[in-house]
């Protein structure tokens, strides 16, 4: 494996939207991709036998290894995570996984795009949740955010 195949490691991967917060009648939404995204790309740029990680704590934080194997030795990149609102553990070692990834380019197109800003109402049940006006709906599950943001970033 050469030096080319780290570049491709790098190519934009399709990506879904997520509520980063919302506050004062504001949803601010980040893009993401899934650790499933991240591993699909190194078996297919490296293969399946050429990369591997593990994970460790240090400092009380849990922290991810990504090694891949270069043809000569295995590099690697090591970096920790947060952990999700929905499945705390799991969420972490995938967010450790995936920013380890960013270390060797996956994912890092993410971080040039912008963040989005959608307006939010308050649902019946107190919460605010990123809001449709052009169908006066509120937006609850993630596959109908992120449609609804790449219509509103390819219709603007």
């Amino acid at each position: 494996m050469g030096t080319k195949n780290f570049e491709n490691l790098k190519k934009e991967l399709p990506y879904k939207w997520r509520v980063q917060s919302v506050k004062y009648g504001k949803a601010s939404c980040v893009a993401y991709i899934d650790a499933r995204d991240c591993m699909d790309l190194l078996d297919k740029v490296v293969g399946v036998g050429n990369w591997k990680k593990s994970y460790y704590s240090a400092d009380g934080l849990l922290f991810c290894r990504v090694e891949i194997y270069n043809g000569n030795e295995w590099v690697w990149q090591d970096d920790t995570g947060s952990e999700s609102n929905v499945e705390k553990d799991k969420g972490h070692a995938s967010d450790a996984f995936k920013r380890a990834c960013v270390g060797f380019g996956i994912g890092r197109f993410l971080y040039r795009l912008p963040i989005q800003t959608l307006q939010a109402k308050k649902h019946t049940n107190g919460r605010e949740y990123p809001y449709s006006p052009e169908k006066d709906k509120i937006i609850f599950d993630g596959e109908t955010l992120s449609k609804y943001i790449n219509w509103k970033i390819k219709n603007k």
